[in-house]
């Protein structure tokens, strides 16, 4: 079992930055790649971005495409998601999660493991 905590989230104004990480609570072994979904208000939680065991692959949503970027540290355990030029649509709570066998995926069932998610709040 893999533990998966993010932190980072908060209120931030449109047009700023923010980066928001997850951190395994160990060396996560049989770990492959990890992704980014988010749940806004009142909507099911949706694809953001995802990024191989190596990190040389990645896949981003098209509405986060061009502003978001998803990166990882193997090292320290560590997945990140900078996230630029915010939107007030990008609130919601980001969720970090890891899958155990081979492969990026955009689908949530795909995922075996799952952080409790930190919240981003834009305002306009």
């Amino acid at each position: 079992q893999v533990r998966l905590v993010e932190s980072g989230g908060g209120l931030v104004q449109a047009g700023d930055s923010l980066r928001i990480s997850c951190k395994a609570d160990r060396r996560p072994l049989g770990v492959d790649a990890m992704g980014w979904f988010r749940r806004a208000p009142g909507k099911e939680r949706e694809f953001v971005s995802t990024i191989s065991r190596g990190g040389s692959t990645t896949y981003d949503s098209d509405s986060v495409k061009g502003r978001f970027t998803i990166s990882r540290d193997n090292a320290k355990n560590m997945a990140y998601l900078q996230m630029n030029s915010l939107r007030p649509e990008d609130t919601a709570v980001y969720y970090c999660a890891a899958r155990s066998t081979l492969g990026i995926s955009l689908l949530e069932a795909r995922y075996d493991y799952w952080g409790q998610g930190t919240q981003v709040t834009v305002s306009s």
